[in-house]
């Protein structure tokens, strides 16, 4: 009898330890509001976002699932959002958003909250300090506050984070990349805008979508507002929408609206294709890969904004996209 008793403790604390050992596996459940998709997808960052795994969502949005994974940086894609964790085995992670508001509402609860909120900040950085043109046209102190408050504001996370000190490491000097890399663009962005005042360089004969060809110089007179775009540019295609409420708003205006396409000519039918199949509006043409327009005016990205005033005037070498409230503005103050 003693020697039950003796073996009955033993072997609930053998049980109770068994309970205690980690899982070997991560579990990641959410729920996307107003997500139209049926699935999230799972890369594996470190090895050029192979597939891991496809993820069920219902049509409430909710999710859940199990996976085996060595601890590293994958990549949640939930449609055209994408979105950076950190995830090792025994990790329970559960994720919130709003696909209408994707960024501004993501978020993480569970385990490896330090590090993924680190690499979510981390990731903001590009979209905030180079496609918000409110913080382009910030002056040069205010800016470099801008940049340095959120650059502390990612390492101090990323200390939080308690991932291993060579990661860590490696990530404090791509932040101090990042950070020299965000402000030599600005700097650019600021030396763009002093073409401002002076002729704009010219586009002649691209290829006009409604037949014929077309120049810049045919619409001296009017302002004009240039997209310069392509097919495969997610971010143009974003601002397409916000174009063509643009476009109707000043239909009748002194200004033509012109979106061209820089692709390479193997793109040629893709161009054609969209714009008949999305019904794209304004002038819509075709730079037949000419690049003297597009160097001109320095673009080494897209989309761009051109906006010149009826003497062939830059008013804007890098307007305002069709999105920001700045474009508006600029109209306005322009009496257009």
């Amino acid at each position: 009898m003693n020697k039950i008793l003796y073996v009955l403790p033993f072997a609930i604390s053998l049980l109770c330890c068994k309970k205690e050992l980690p899982k070997d596996y991560v579990i990641l459940s959410g729920t996307i509001k107003n997500q139209k998709l049926d699935s999230l997808i799972v890369y594996d960052f470190s090895k050029n976002n192979a597939l891991v795994k496809k993820i069920s969502v219902t049509v409430d949005g909710v999710f859940s699932d199990t996976l085996k994974l060595k601890p590293a940086i994958y990549h949640l894609s939930f449609g055209k959002e994408r979105v950076a964790m950190y995830l090792k085995n025994g990790y329970n992670i559960h994720i919130s958003a709003d696909a209408n508001k994707f960024r501004e509402t993501f978020k993480f609860s569970g385990d490896g909250i330090a590090s993924n909120n680190y690499l979510l900040q981390k990731e903001s950085i590009i979209p905030e300090f180079m496609s918000n043109d409110s913080v382009l046209y910030l002056d040069k102190n205010d800016f470099k506050k801008k940049l340095n408050n959120s650059i502390y504001k990612s390492k101090n996370l990323l200390l939080l984070s308690k991932m291993a000190s060579d990661f860590v490491s490696k990530e404090e000097e791509d932040l101090e990349r990042l950070k020299k890399y965000i402000t030599n663009y600005y700097e650019k962005h600021r030396t763009i805008r002093k073409l401002k005042g002076r002729d704009s360089p010219e586009f002649i004969n691209y290829e006009n979508y409604h037949g014929g060809y077309t120049s810049l110089s045919d619409f001296k007179g009017k302002y004009v507002y240039i997209d310069l775009w392509a097919t495969w540019c997610r971010p143009c295609k974003k601002e397409i929408p916000y174009l063509q409420e643009i476009e109707k708003k000043y239909h009748k205006k002194n200004i033509v609206f012109i979106s061209i396409s820089i692709e390479s000519l193997k793109t040629y039918d893709a161009w054609r294709n969209m714009v008949k199949e999305k019904n794209l509006s304004g002038i819509q043409l075709f730079a037949k890969e000419d690049k003297s327009f597009t160097d001109a005016y320095k673009v080494d990205g897209i989309p761009r904004f051109i906006l010149i005033d009826p003497k062939g005037k830059v008013v804007s070498a890098d307007a305002p996209r069709p999105s920001s409230d700045e474009l508006t503005k600029l109209l306005e103050e322009l009496n257009i």
